[in-house]
């Protein structure tokens, strides 16, 4: 049996892209890696509400998950204000979403 008729060989042994398929090559990886994001319960919320206050009064660094479309994040350190007006906290003088939290994690130093 040929190499091209094995696995993707006929696709990747063709000499002729077009721009077209080179798009559809690109918006299809990058569908595959979209993430939806998730809905917590009320109890979760409850959770990363303590944990959030807690950095924040006893000055402890805390790891929150948060969303991205494409990848997992994680902000690491120690909340230094919230403001509940706009609805985001702030962690080593960078803002932060609140409704991007997806969850808390343990934090190892």
């Amino acid at each position: 049996m040929s190499k091209k008729l094995q696995g993707n060989g006929l696709w990747e042994s063709s000499r002729m892209m077009l721009p077209e398929h080179k798009a559809e090559i690109v918006s299809s990886a990058k569908a595959a890696k979209y993430r939806q994001p998730s809905e917590l319960d009320e109890h979760e919320w409850e959770q990363i509400s303590r944990a959030v206050a807690e950095s924040m009064e006893l000055r402890q660094p805390i790891a929150l998950r948060m969303y991205h479309p494409y990848e997992e994040t994680k902000v690491i350190g120690t909340v230094e204000r919230i403001d509940h007006y706009r609805g985001r906290f702030m962690v080593d003088g960078e803002w932060f979403e609140i409704r991007h939290i997806e969850g808390v994690d343990e934090y190892s130093a």
